[in-house]
């Protein structure tokens, strides 16, 4: 029973790795609801096999932190069962503790993307951060294209959706995307097409404010 456990809690990490992108042992121990302790034996364990990395990165004030990410190998997992796992997990989390806590879930991950990208958006104009946040979702496998338009405004069109199954499911997901853009760009961004609703590609059409 104990192994099936530990087995179900890497897992966890690996998803939480894969949706969130890096993160520090604080991090997973908060969301796991574990010690720190218990969250190094599991990350030992996963960078032993090769699925995980860790990089050091130095902060302005104290030590360095330690972030752990996926590797390549461990991409390979997740085709076939990392979106049956996360809405396995997004099952439980509402039959153990009510859908307003997966939308707390959400929320929190487009915080922590916020947060992680701002830096590269501040002080730039309108277009150039459009062209970053397309070159941030291409990094996460979305395939952008995005253009200008007459009069200021952009197009930024998503043909892919690593999340889809989730995004089904869980329309916050969706919700959250947006008002991360938004926030992101400081601009007046709509959603025209959404492949969790039936369309060929998700479309955002931004203005500024």
């Amino acid at each position: 029973m104990n192994q099936d456990m530990d087995i179900s809690t890497r897992k966890v990490i690996l998803t939480m790795l894969k949706t969130q992108g890096s993160l520090a042992v604080s991090d997973m121990a908060e969301q796991l609801g574990v010690t720190e302790m218990a969250v190094r034996r599991h990350l030992n364990t996963l960078e032993r096999d090769g699925l995980i990395q860790a990089r050091l990165v130095r902060q302005a004030m104290g030590r360095p932190t330690k972030l752990y990410s996926l590797t390549e190998q461990a991409d390979d997992l997740f085709p076939k069962k990392y979106k049956h796992l996360a809405l396995d997990l997004l099952a439980e989390l509402i039959e153990e503790a009510g859908e307003e806590q997966v939308e707390r879930l959400f929320e929190r991950r487009k915080e922590r993307l916020i947060e992680r990208y701002q830096q590269q958006m501040d002080g730039q104009q309108l277009s150039e951060r459009v062209k970053i946040l397309a070159e941030i979702q291409n990094a996460n496998g979305y395939m952008v294209e995005w253009k200008s338009e007459e009069g200021d405004r952009y197009v930024i069109d998503e043909h892919n959706c690593p999340i889809t199954k989730v995004a089904n499911q869980y329309k916050y997901a969706c919700n959250c995307e947006l008002k991360m853009f938004q926030k992101l760009l400081n601009a007046d961004v709509e959603r025209t097409e959404c492949l969790a609703k039936g369309g060929s590609k998700c479309s955002y059409t931004i203005r500024n404010n």
